[in-house]
């Protein structure tokens, strides 16, 4: 399984991508998330699903990349390129993995600016070739293992947070998932995007470097949920009333 999450906001993009890669008994960690640069702007592009669809795409994607005349000007025509490279691999490999009963998977999130573009952009990509633009109303999606994270992405995230706020809750999503699917680990690479510049910043974190965060979060956690008031729970406990055997039935002596 994998862990990738996209976020946009503002100020611009956060990607989280997760390294765990698992193959039958065998736990390898891999990159997920690739970033390309050049005079028109900047954007990533990580992936969920099959390790060799992944790469086989990437392959083509980046010979398109390297004999385009001309960059691409907006991000969407970036994107349509990598799908045009997905149903390529699909029309060559699906059927063979469909023999070996594997099923043709891969998801993508692109995130970027390029020169046309008038802000910054994240898109999902299905493994059809279709894909939907990230908006403003739910500004974050993940692939791969996505239920432990969605909760501290959907009550704390907003369209208007900060990078550093969206940075924070993304981390946190990234934990919630590791303590919960035990395919989901570090080391995670963490990918930064401000709106209207020309780069992106990348970064990896190990285990150890989040340690403290991780504490800090569990245990404030325990904390508010002590100090949650408890009224309401006072209110049904006083309701309680002692069950007693129903008449007839004999009590066991005690042994």
């Amino acid at each position: 399984m994998t862990f990738c999450l996209g976020i946009t906001v503002e100020e611009g993009l956060v990607g989280i991508a997760d390294t765990r890669i698992t193959s039958g008994n065998e736990l390898t960690s891999a990159q997920k998330v690739t970033t390309y640069q050049n005079g028109n702007g900047a954007f990533f592009l990580m992936t969920s699903g099959l390790r060799s669809v992944r790469d086989k795409t990437l392959t083509y994607f980046d010979e398109v990349l390297e004999s385009c005349p001309t960059p691409f000007d907006k991000l969407y025509k970036a994107v349509n390129a990598f799908t045009t490279e997905l149903r390529r691999v699909a029309a060559e490999d699906k059927p063979f993995l469909a023999d070996s009963g594997l099923h043709f998977n891969l998801h993508a999130l692109v995130g970027g600016q390029l020169s046309g573009d008038a802000s910054h952009k994240l898109y999902l990509v299905y493994p059809e070739g279709n894909w939907v633009e990230i908006s403003r109303g739910t500004p974050y999606h993940i692939i791969g293992e996505g239920g432990y994270g969605k909760p501290v992405l959907d009550r704390t995230l907003k369209f208007s947070d900060s990078l550093r706020m969206a940075l924070k809750v993304g981390c946190l999503a990234f934990d919630s998932t590791r303590i919960s699917a035990s395919d989901v680990d570090f080391p995670i690479d963490v990918v930064l995007y401000r709106k209207g510049g020309q780069e992106l910043a990348q970064h990896r974190y190990e285990k150890q470097d989040l340690a403290d965060i991780s504490a800090w979060w569990q245990e404030h956690l325990r904390g508010l949920v002590h100090d949650l008031p408890s009224e309401w729970i006072d209110n049904v406990a006083s309701k309680l009333i002692k069950v007693c055997a129903p008449p007839g039935c004999r009590t066991l002596p005690p042994k």
